[in-house]
């Protein structure tokens, strides 16, 4: 593992405890360029886990609390006509960060949701017929309720595509709750962490994950995933051609994580259910166990290189 990984691997684990692997796949996700959806119950720990990677990487932090009456505008910014000048001026909104988290996003209304999608998939804000390009890196964190919780709206598949990884975080352990519920306050470790890389530092490292090597036999194995969702007599909705390119991207940066500059089967097979799992529409309702148990024998039917 690379040295620097690791060490924040181990940081973000001593505040999110009991959570390893839901800690190396948000990083996997940040260092593939892509956005995260974590997606569970109040209070698990989702917001903590967004401030805690935020900080570690050097990333300049905002956070969007979405409610129902909650505005595009409040998002990206508003023009404002100042006398002074006699002209409208830019006031940026608070996706203008490194980091942003947008709390409870279904909670927002799907007008003000449509408003993030121009920014997480372009990097830039279009209002007034001016482009304003965003912070780079550029790191989306959206956590969501389940869908069953009152005075929520569910996102749209268009949506739910920029988002190159979903996952959940579940309840701790007994071991980890029991140091959870002994030990010190979460927001007082988290005010002691000091960041661990620079912006530069990621940038370069999100150069060296696209640099990692993937073979001509582990694209046709992604191929081969892809056309089995798409032909499934059990589900209603295939991965697309930039769901495949997520799968692949998020398996260099397993691979990265892992200290190799190569993609093994493996790799492809650990990242696939958080890059596929808010993707596919299956033909029947499914829980979340159900649904995690059909994608891992999904990938039974598809030959490993």
């Amino acid at each position: 593992m690379n040295p620097s990984v690791k060490q924040l691997i181990a940081e973000a684990g001593a505040v999110i405890l009991g959570k390893e692997q839901q800690i190396k796949l948000a990083l996997a996700c940040f260092l593939a360029k892509g956005h995260l959806l974590i997606e569970d119950m109040p209070g698990i720990g989702k917001t903590t886990l967004a401030q805690v990677l935020a900080k570690l990487i050097g990333l300049e932090f905002q956070r969007i609390q979405c409610t129902n009456d909650l505005l595009p505008g409040d998002i990206l910014g508003v023009s404002v006509y100042e006398k002074n000048t006699a002209r409208f001026a830019f006031h940026p909104g608070p996706i203008f960060a490194q980091a942003v988290l947008v709390d409870e996003i279904n909670r927002a209304a799907p007008k003000t949701q449509s408003g993030l999608l121009e920014a997480m998939a372009e990097g830039q804000v279009s209002l007034d017929r001016e482009r304003y390009p965003l912070p780079i890196p550029f790191f989306v964190i959206a956590t969501q309720n389940r869908q069953e919780q009152i005075g929520t709206y569910p996102l749209p598949e268009s949506q739910l595509d920029r988002f190159l990884m979903s996952i959940q975080l579940g309840y701790p352990d007994r071991e980890a709750e029991m140091t959870l519920l002994q030990g010190e306050d979460r927001g007082k470790l988290l005010q002691d962490l000091s960041a661990l890389l620079t912006p530069a530092a990621a940038l370069k490292m999100q150069q060296q994950v696209l640099d990692t090597h993937t073979s001509g036999p582990l694209i046709q194995y992604t191929r081969d995933i892809l056309d089995f969702t798409r032909h499934s007599p059990e589900i209603n909705l295939g991965l697309s051609p930039r769901a495949g390119l997520a799968l692949l991207h998020c398996a260099k940066s397993w691979a990265y994580i892992d200290q190799r500059n190569y993609v093994l089967p493996e790799d492809i097979q650990t990242v696939f259910s958080p890059v596929a799992g808010h993707r596919l529409q299956f033909r029947t309702n499914l829980s979340e166990t159900e649904k995690h148990e059909a994608l891992s024998s999904l990938l039974e039917n598809i030959p490993v290189p």
